[in-house]
């Protein structure tokens, strides 16, 4: 009986040993895996792709030890664990996974797969690294709003300039003919994107008929080229009348054209030619815009009007027609000559008249004094008439001759 309890205790301390060296080993080796574990760090970026692009998700581990990696959604919804497809969507491909790295890619990316991606390497504890997904939202193609065909000479117009679903919000701008100009920008958010609108306000005139407005739209996602939409104006005005001719100094015997050009939208057509305000003579042949002289003679002087009108107005415009004499301006030296002389004559004649009227009035001051001679210095009255006749006496010594 003491024998047996011997063998059994001897056992019982043989098995206590070993369970011992057992679990020692097993603590040894979770604590050596437990240091290994600490130098593992799950290495991920952000990223930032256009709407609609590929995605592509990378987790890289130095040194791995053959944990798994894992890829969660902003939901927390496992996508890949390791090589193994957890959601079902087929957007969601894998492109490599190994100890050290595990990659997935996401196709036809929307603006709702945007937020934080979680990578987790499980060791004890687990590890975890997270990445921003960032997707930008295309702009629209922009619409203009706000013309009526047609504008009137002198209306007020407002053109509006509409895109929507840009992420951030995009930029608008407007042109004239490839000349800038300034709108007014308005932005309003609307979920995760904004509607961008910018209004320009005209006075139209006739320089703004056949005018270009284009709204261009700038945005980062639209890397290679932009959004743009042009409208062409037109605008009704009434008629300007012009009258070309085709010789400057028109003479007996040649040909002479005249071409009425009236501009206004819409176009004045057909036009009315008068001359001094009847019809034309036969001889003078009309064709629509044109009047045409084949040989002119002198009964074709007049004033020529061409008048144009639409429902927006008339208008017209005159050409005097004077026939040009080359003869007759022959004798136009010699007119200008006797002209000349006759003004010298006049004027040499009305130099001898002012001269010899101021001599006169000189010579006849002169007599008037002499005259009154001795009645300064007379007493009195009969004095002064008696030296006066005195005066006269002499005074018919004297002789005064008026030339």
């Amino acid at each position: 009986m003491m024998v047996k309890q011997h063998m059994l205790f001897t056992l019982y301390s043989v098995c206590g040993i070993v369970l011992k060296d057992i679990l020692a080993v097993s603590v040894a080796a979770t604590k050596n895996k437990v240091r290994g574990a600490q130098g593992q760090v799950p290495l991920v970026q952000n990223m930032t792709v256009t709407e609609g692009g590929i995605a592509n998700l990378t987790c890289r581990v130095e040194h791995n030890d053959n944990t798994s990696l894992q890829w969660s959604n902003p939901a927390q919804q496992t996508l890949f664990f390791g090589d193994k497809k957890a959601l079902r969507d087929n957007r969601i491909e894998l492109v490599r996974a190994t100890s050290q790295e595990l990659t997935i890619s996401i196709s036809e990316v929307t603006l709702g797969d945007e937020g934080l991606y979680t990578c987790s390497l499980f060791t004890m504890p687990v590890k975890t690294a997270k990445a921003f997904l960032s997707v930008l939202g295309v702009p629209k193609k922009p619409e203009i709003n706000g013309f009526t065909k047609p504008a009137k000479e002198g209306d007020q117009i407002t053109l509006t300039c509409v895109t929507s679903g840009s992420k951030p919000a995009a930029d608008v701008r407007w042109f004239r003919n490839e000349k800038e100009v300034k709108g007014a920008k308005e932005v309003n958010a609307s979920g995760k994107t904004f509607t961008v609108k910018s209004s320009l306000r005209l006075q139209v005139d006739r320089q703004d008929d056949g005018v270009a407005y284009t709204c261009r739209v700038d945005h980062v996602a639209l890397t290679a080229t932009h959004e743009e939409t042009t409208q062409v104006l037109e605008v009704h005005y009434a008629p300007v009348v012009n009258i070309m001719h085709s010789a400057t100094l028109p003479q007996e015997g040649q040909y002479l054209k005249l071409e009425c050009v009236p501009q206004g939208n819409p176009s004045p057509d057909p036009v009315r030619w008068t001359k001094d305000g009847g019809v034309p003579p036969d001889h003078i042949i009309v064709e629509g815009r044109e009047l045409t002289f084949t040989s002119l003679n002198k009964t074709d002087n007049g004033t020529y009007r061409c008048e144009a009108n639409n429902h927006l107005g008339t208008s017209h415009a005159e050409y005097k027609l004077v026939i040009y004499d080359p003869n007759a301006q022959k004798n136009v030296p010699d007119h200008a000559l006797i002209g000349g002389v006759v003004a010298v004559v006049v004027f040499a004649t009305l130099c001898l008249i002012i001269v010899l009227g101021r001599y006169l009035a000189r010579h006849k001051g002169t007599y008037l004094t002499n005259e009154a001679k001795g009645a300064d210095d007379a007493p009195d009255a009969d004095t002064a008439i008696i030296n006066a006749d005195g005066n006269h006496a002499h005074a018919e010594e004297k002789k005064e001759y008026f030339i």
